[in-house]
């Protein structure tokens, strides 16, 4: 299996350094390409569990103007 990346080109880290458009922190964004299956699918489910957060907290908030964000 390849897992392939979940970046939707909105590249746009929040404070804590998570990124606003596929939720995937910096040090997994980095590590992507060196990443075996297994741990890609790791990151996703993280990733995926971010983005759930972060659209609870702002529901009607595309992540431009979150508190979160300087973007």
């Amino acid at each position: 299996m390849n897992i392939t990346s979940p970046c939707v080109r909105n590249c746009c880290l929040d404070q804590e350094d998570v990124c606003m458009g596929c939720g995937r922190t910096l040090d997994e964004i980095m590590h992507w390409g060196d990443a075996e299956d297994a741990e890609r699918a790791w990151i996703l489910e993280r990733a995926k569990q971010r983005v759930k957060i972060r659209a609870k907290r702002w529901p009607y908030d595309d992540g431009a103007d979150s508190p979160e964000s300087e973007c």
